[in-house]
Parts: C-alpha cells; sequence; structure tokens
C-alpha cells in the first residue's frame, strides 16, 4: 500500500474515515494489505488450505494437532511460524476452538510478538477501532461472554496473559470489522481475517470504492517467493483529491430501509447516504410494470409482491431439500402469475428469474437458463452501479450460459460486459477476469466462425460437445449464486 495515496480525517457524522490525496480513476488501486491474522471457517476446515486458503480436493493434514489442512509441505511449511503456537494451544486444549476465538488468539499471538504495529503502511492501531460493545444487543452480549470464557480456556499458561477487557475490545472488532476471506476463484467466502486500514473505510450505499481478496502467488516451490494474501481498495471511478473514500457495507439490491437495518443490527450506525434519504431505486425495487403508458394497480402490484414472497419461501425449502424439480416448479408458476404485473426490477421477480436460471441451468436445461440469465442481468444494470461486481459475476455468469445454450452472439457480448467490469473491479491479475479472458477469445473465434457459416458452426459444436461432454455443474445449495460451478 503506498499511504501516499490516503490520509485519516474527521468525517462529518462517520466519525474517522478515509479519504484521498489525490486522484484516482476506475479500476486503479488505492491500496493492498495483508491481513493481521485470518482463519478458515470451522465447516469448512477440512476443504480449504490454512496457509493459501485454496479448496482443495485432498488437503495433508498437520500430524501434531490433526486439525490445520495445507495443500502440501510448501503450504505447511509457510504457516508454520503462524501456527507453531497455535498448534501446541489446540493440542493442549484438547479440541479445536470456533473460528472467532482463532482468530482473536492469532492477532494477540502477533501483536505480542510484533507490537501494535506490524507494518510501515499501517494507519491505525486495533487499540483505537471501535468495538461497538456497549451497543450490542443482550443475546449477542451473551455469546462475547461465552467466547471469552471459552477463550481463556484455549489460551496457553506460557503465552503472554490479557485482561478481560483487552480480550473482550479485539472480540468487538472482529464482530464488526472482520472481512470474508475467499478462495482463490474469489467465488466463496471461505475465512474471516482483519485488515486494520480497511476498518477505517465507512459506508455509502453507493460507494466510490470496492474492496476485493487478491490471494497473491502462493504456489512458488521456495516461499521467499510467496506474496502475501492480502486486500485490494480499487476505485470504481474518478475520485478527486479530498474525497473521502467509500465501500458498501451490504448488498445495494435491498431496499433503504433493509439496508438501514441491517447496517444497524449489524455496524451499530443509522446510514444518512442520499440513496437512503432519497429512497433512491426503492419505487421501482418494489414497482408495477409499464406498458404502452398503462399500470397495473397499487393493489395488484401489492398482492403480486406478496404472492411472490410466499413462493420465495417455499422455493428456499425446496432448494435445501435439493429437490430442484420442484425448485423450477415453483418459480415458473410465480414468475407466469407475477411477471405480466411486476416491473422487471422488482426485487423479487430477479430473485425468481435468478434462481431459475442457475437451477435449470444445473438440469442441463441451458435454453431456459439462459433466457432467464439475460432477464436477471438487465434489471440488474437498471439498479447497480455499471461497475459493480456483483453486476460483473452475474453478466459472467449469463454469458457462459448463453454459452451452453449455443447463443453465441449474446454470450460473447455478454462475457465482454463482464470482462469490462471486472477488469476495474479485480484488476488484470485476478483469477477470474483471466479466466474471462480466456473465455471472451473463446467466443470471439467462435462468434467469428458462426458468422461465416452457421450450420458449419454447430455441426462443430455438437461434436466437441459429443467428444467432450460438459461437466455437471456442482449442486446450487447457497442462496447465494454459486458462480463456481461453470467456470
Amino acid at each position: 500500500m503506498s499511504s501516499q495515496n490516503v490520509a485519516i480525517f474527521d468525517s462529518p457524522g462517520k466519525g474517522r474515515g478515509l479519504k484521498a490525496t489525490k486522484e484516482f480513476w476506475a479500476g486503479d488501486v488505492i491500496f493492498s494489505e495483508a491481513s493481521i491474522a485470518a482463519v478458515v471457517f470451522d465447516s469448512l476446515a477440512e476443504r480449504i488450505c490454512h496457509n493459501c486458503f485454496r479448496r482443495q480436493d485432498k488437503l495433508q493434514r498437520c500430524g501434531q494437532c490433526k486439525f490445520a489442512h495445507y495443500c502440501d509441505r510448501t503450504c505447511q511449511r509457510a504457516a508454520w511460524p503462524e501456527h507453531k503456537v497455535e498448534c501446541g494451544a489446540i493440542k493442549a486444549y484438547g479440541k479445536v476452538p470456533n473460528e472467532n476465538i482463532r482468530l482473536v488468539a492469532r492477532i494477540m499471538w502477533r501483536l505480542d510478538k510484533e507490537g501494535s504495529v506490524v507494518s510501515d503502511m499501517q494507519l491505525t492501531t486495533l487499540d483505537e477501532l471501535e468495538d461497538h460493545i456497549n451497543d450490542m444487543q443482550e443475546e449477542d452480549m451473551k455469546e462475547l461472554k461465552v467466547d471469552v470464557h471459552n477463550f481463556l480456556d484455549y489460551w496457553p499458561r506460557t503465552s503472554k496473559q490479557h485482561t478481560i477487557d483487552s480480550i473482550s475490545h479485539i472480540f468487538g472488532v472482529i464482530n464488526c470489522n472482520g472481512f470474508s476471506v475467499s478462495d482463490q476463484r474469489g467465488l466463496q467466502a471461505v475465512g474471516v481475517g482483519l485488515f486494520p486500514n480497511l476498518c477505517l473505510v465507512n459506508h455509502d450505499c453507493w460507494p466510490n470504492c470496492t474492496v476485493i481478496l487478491n490471494h497473491g502467488n502462493q504456489s512458488a516451490v521456495n516461499t521467499v517467493f510467496h506474496s502475501q494474501r492480502r486486500i485490494e481498495l480499487r476505485a470504481l471511478g474518478k475520485i478527486s483529491d479530498g474525497e473521502e473514500l467509500t465501500v458498501s457495507y451490504v448488498d445495494y439490491l435491498n431496499l433503504s430501509e433493509e439496508r438501514q437495518r441491517l447496517l444497524k443490527t449489524q455496524y451499530f450506525f443509522d446510514c444518512t447516504c442520499d440513496h437512503c434519504k432519497n429512497k433512491t431505486h426503492d419505487d421501482v425495487k418494489m414497482g408495477g410494470k409499464e406498458e404502452d403508458g398503462a399500470k397495473p394497480s397499487e393493489e395488484q402490484v401489492k398482492e403480486a409482491t406478496d404472492y411472490c414472497f410466499q413462493m420465495m419461501e417455499k422455493m428456499d425449502k425446496a432448494r435445501l431439500d435439493g429437490d430442484y424439480h420442484e425448485v423450477v416448479k415453483i418459480c415458473r408458476q410465480c414468475i407466469e402469475k407475477t411477471e405480466p404485473i411486476l416491473a422487471d426490477t422488482h426485487i423479487y421477480l430477479l430473485r425468481m428469474w435468478s434462481t431459475m436460471s442457475e437451477v435449470q441451468a444445473y438440469l442441463q436445461n441451458f435454453e431456459e437458463a439462459a433466457e432467464y440469465a439475460r432477464k436477471m442481468v438487465e434489471g440488474y444494470m437498471k439498479l447497480y452501479n455499471p461497475n459493480n461486481a456483483a453486476l460483473g459475476m452475474a453478466a459472467m455468469r449469463a454469458g457462459v450460459t448463453h454459452w451452453q445454450a449455443g447463443l453465441i452472439e449474446v454470450a460473447h457480448g455478454m462475457i465482454c460486459k463482464a470482462y469490462a467490469i471486472l477488469m476495474v473491479t479485480h484488476g488484470p491479475t485476478h483469477p477470474i477476469t483471466k479466466d474471462l479472458e480466456a473465455m471472451r477469445m473463446q467466443t470471439e473465434m467462435e462468434l467469428r466462425m458462426f458468422k461465416q457459416n452457421e450450420y458449419v458452426y454447430h455441426s462443430m459444436r455438437e461434436a466437441a460437445l459429443k467428444n467432450k461432454p460438459m461437466t455437471m455443474m456442482h449442486e446450487p445449495k447457497s442462496r447465494k449464486v454459486n458462480v463456481s460451478s461453470i467456470i
């Protein structure tokens, strides 16, 4: 990170914030920062490498604590300085504490060893960060006390001893500042880490920056050539010298009231950004379909919205049960009934289209999947910032689905759109952007063939698919878009 790029200042109504000290343009990296510490989620401890956070089928287990898993000896050696004390603590404790306790312990071991500032680039100490313990709800407070109690049992007697207040403070800090760490493709959250400078960047529902995780290079045999896992704060558009830097802590697709509720519950502040004050886009996110100047009545829109909401609950249940044909049936029934009434930006309808395209692609019904993916992207384009990463990922998914359906012209257009967005949000060296670059070249070549001779193109495509059957997608388990299935 270049700390010359940013400065701490008092942001009106928000407390401390970061502002730019020079001009930036879309795609510029304002700063990058390595974590003070990061841990793999409890639920993925055996499927993700604890050093490079890559998802691997076969991982080697630490012979001592039997908990940490690694790609190979290279990763194990690279992780040892950080894992050494943890390894002994887990053995002595006789079980593995939860991810919050593991993260707090790793942070405290590091601070004990290196002091409160662990790099020249660090702009704030952890002591100066807010913990919001006094704002916590009763239920969260109980959980915190249990975690602190278990932490004290886990913390080795041979390590430096800390007061309950200082331990609680770190738990509070990670509760409202912990940042999800994704796998190497950037498609699934697999752990949590703490990045002190990032904690200083305030929220805006329509931000001028985005944060991505860049894993760097962990594959070289010689660990000297490993580059650290780091976050990058990237500009989404032109930022003037002196302008506050902001990121969004919640998805803009939520209504302003829901975003404000989430921010208050998780981050303990009232959002007063322009998009919340003006309830920007709320009307179209819950609106009716306008055709030839005619609009459905408010009553019809309300009825269709309520119906959609009920069907989403049924759909989620069927999805959790893995009954994908039932999911399709529910979605189809809902879409047929509400599509004539609701706007193409209605967030419940967008959710139905998104699920329908994902599940139909999984069931290999690519043409129908492509149609709904296209509708979803067109709706997103009317709501999201043109350089929003979620829009880029949705366009990528739609591009792949159109390619699978043999609709090469739309596929190439969608892939190009996704590539342009991800060049800004992720940058040219990120694995997803590299995948997209390869897809773009592939679809460009196929599009040229298609324009020269459609018949030859389709017969070659069929022959290629017969020789190399398309791999089945992973089951779409999570409610979030599972893009990892299509790369």
